[in-house]
C-alpha cells in the first residue's frame, strides 16, 4: 500500500513526557516529507499551539485543531471552522453553574474559564504558557454573566469534574437537552463539540481537500480520542504508552513518546516505500501503455 499522509496527534505523541519535541520527531518528518508524503497534525489543542509545533516540524500544509472544529494553514488562513452557537453555550453554562466543575471556553484566539475552586484569583488575563505565544487564558468570577455579555461562539467546551459519576450524569443530561453538540467523556473530564466534529471528522474533511483516501493515510495517537481515526485510517497505530483500549484497536503499536515511538514508526513503514513523484511516475507509465 502506498501512503500518501501522516497524521499524527501532538501531547503523548510527537511530544515526550516532559513536553518537549525531540530531534528525532523532526528527522522523521523531515524524512517522510522528503518522499513526498503530506504531515499533517491533528490534536485537542489550540491552534496557536499547533501551529508553534507545525512550524518546528517545518510542516507546509494544514493542521487539526479544536479536535476537528478548526483547520487552518499556518498562515492562519482558517479552512473550516465549526463553533457552538451563542445561545446553546449560555444555557449549557448555566446548567454546569449547578455544579461543582472546572469549565474552560476554548476559541482559537483565546479561552475564558471559571475560577478554579482552590484559587482565589477573581479576573485576570494571562499568557498560556503551554502555547508558546500570545494566546490568552481568562479566569472570571461569573462564568454565565461573561458568556452573556461576550456572546462567545466557542469551538469547544471543556469541563472537569471532581468525580467520575457527576461526569456520566451530566453527559447523559446534556445529550437529553441539547441535540447541536456532541458529548465526550475522558474519566472526569467532558469535551463538547458542535454536533458533527472529531479528530476522524477532521480528517475526512483534510483528505477531501487533498484528495487522498484515508486508505493511503497514516494516523498516530496516543490518547481515547484519537481511537476513532486510528482505526479509520490506511494503517492505524497506537503509541506505546497509548491507553490498552487505544492500543487494541491499532493495526500496529510503536514505542512510546520517550522512546522515540515516532520515529521508530517511521523507519519501519516508510523506508520500503519509494518517494511520490516516482510511484506516480510509474503508475502514469503503466497506464499509458495499456
Amino acid at each position: 500500500m502506498i501512503y500518501r499522509l501522516l497524521a499524527m496527534n501532538i501531547d503523548g505523541t510527537i511530544l515526550q513526557s516532559n513536553g518537549k519535541l525531540h530531534k528525532s520527531v523532526k528527522e522523521a518528518v523531515e524524512y517522510v516529507q522528503s518522499k513526498g508524503v503530506m504531515v499533517t497534525l491533528v490534536t485537542s489543542r489550540n491552534f496557536a499551539y499547533a501551529k508553534r509545533m507545525a512550524k518546528a516540524l517545518k510542516l507546509q500544509t494544514m493542521v487539526i485543531a479544536h479536535h476537528g472544529a478548526f483547520i487552518a494553514s499556518t498562515s492562519d488562513q482558517a479552512i473550516f471552522v465549526k463553533r457552538i452557537d451563542e445561545q446553546i453555550v449560555q444555557d449549557i453554562i448555566r446548567f454546569l453553574e449547578t455544579f461543582s466543575c472546572h469549565i474552560r471556553i476554548v476559541h482559537e484566539n483565546y479561552s475564558v474559564s471559571n475560577v478554579p475552586l482552590k484559587n482565589s484569583i477573581v479576573t485576570r488575563a494571562v499568557i498560556d504558557t503551554n502555547s508558546f505565544s500570545a494566546y490568552h487564558h481568562q479566569y472570571v468570577k461569573n462564568l454565565g454573566e461573561y458568556v452573556e455579555e461576550e456572546q462567545i461562539q466557542p469551538t469547544h467546551i471543556e469541563i472537569d469534574f471532581p468525580d467520575q459519576n457527576t461526569a456520566k450524569e451530566v453527559k447523559i443530561a446534556l445529550q437529553n437537552m441539547f441535540y447541536e453538540i456532541d458529548l465526550y467523556l475522558y474519566d472526569n473530564q467532558l469535551i463538547i463539540l458542535p454536533n458533527g466534529v472529531c479528530k476522524l471528522t477532521g480528517l475526512l474533511y483534510f483528505c477531501e481537500k487533498q484528495q487522498i483516501s484515508l486508505d493511503e493515510t497514516v494516523a498516530i495517537g496516543s490518547d481515547m480520542d484519537d481511537l476513532e481515526f486510528i482505526v479509520a485510517a490506511g494503517l492505524g497505530v497506537a503509541m506505546g504508552n497509548a491507553p490498552i483500549a487505544v492500543r487494541k484497536a491499532a493495526d500496529w503499536v510503536t514505542r512510546s513518546n520517550n522512546e522515540h515511538g515516532v520515529s521508530y514508526m517511521v523507519r519501519e513503514h516508510f523506508r520500503k516505500q519509494q518517494p511520490i513523484s516516482f510511484l506516480e511516475k510509474i503508475s502514469s507509465m503503466k497506464k499509458t501503455s495499456i
